[in-house]
């Protein structure tokens, strides 16, 4: 069963309404500029591939060119994965998260999917995501970390390191700023600090600021929750102006 690519609306209701019935559907929203939707790609096509249920339906969707379909399920974040049965969300999950996508997909599904004991997903580097690292972390020089963090920084035109993920944030300061960015409509990625202590505790070396929740836009650090609340009551375009 392959992944089907969604192009418009009414494919979309199509395909979540017709034969439609006890069938299980993986809603997959991702962009072409997310680094951690290009390495999930990989994954999801070959997960699609292999489960064989009839009840399993993979629909994928750029957020960017099907903006109705996002604001429906109001994705804010990519990758970001929607199940489906019955007309009725059953459960959503933010992020790059290989291990959690193959254990959600068997417990929804009505039998387990034959690669999901060996599917290896990539290391995610963002949210949009879910950002995190592997299991068991290793030890990294100051300079595999930098450079590690340079490239995080620069995962999405608007990255946000936060405690826990958009859909299920880990302290009210994080919460906040997802609010701040779903209020103002726009896209980011994220990464939870909390999967990653080298990137905990570097992060606030390489921002030069010592707490979490920050913000990245374009690859410039902007500041904490309230240097952003601080940054919108003196411009109202601030995000407009700094993505461009």
């Amino acid at each position: 069963m392959s992944v089907i690519e969604i192009t418009s609306q009414d494919q979309f209701t199509q395909l979540t309404t017709t034969n439609a019935a006890n069938k299980l559907i993986v809603l997959y929203f991702q962009t072409q500029w997310a680094e951690p939707c290009k390495n999930m790609n990989q994954l999801v096509e070959a997960i699609g591939k292999e489960v064989i249920q009839e009840d399993v339906r993979f629909l994928s969707i750029d957020a960017d060119k099907n903006p109705e379909i996002s604001e429906v399920f109001e994705i804010a974040a990519v990758p970001y994965f929607v199940f489906i049965r019955n007309g009725n969300i059953v459960k959503e999950i933010s992020g790059a998260d290989p291990k959690e996508f193959v254990r959600s997909l068997e417990s929804l599904s009505n039998g387990p999917t034959s690669i999901a004991h060996n599917a290896k997903g990539p290391k995610s580097t963002s949210d949009m995501e879910n950002s995190g690292s592997s299991d068991d972390e290793e030890e990294e020089t100051e300079e595999e970390i930098n450079a590690r963090l340079a490239k995080l920084v620069q995962a999405a035109p608007v990255m946000l390191f936060m405690k826990g993920s958009p859909s299920e944030p880990k302290c009210g300061f994080s919460r906040q700023l997802v609010g701040i960015l779903r209020e103002h409509q726009i896209r980011f990625g994220f990464f939870d600090i909390l999967r990653d202590d080298n990137v905990r505790q570097s992060l606030k070396k390489f921002s030069d600021w010592p707490t979490f929740p920050q913000l990245y836009i374009n690859g410039e650090f902007q500041g904490g929750l309230d240097i952003i609340k601080e940054s919108i009551e003196e411009d109202p375009e601030f995000f407009q102006h700094a993505l461009q």
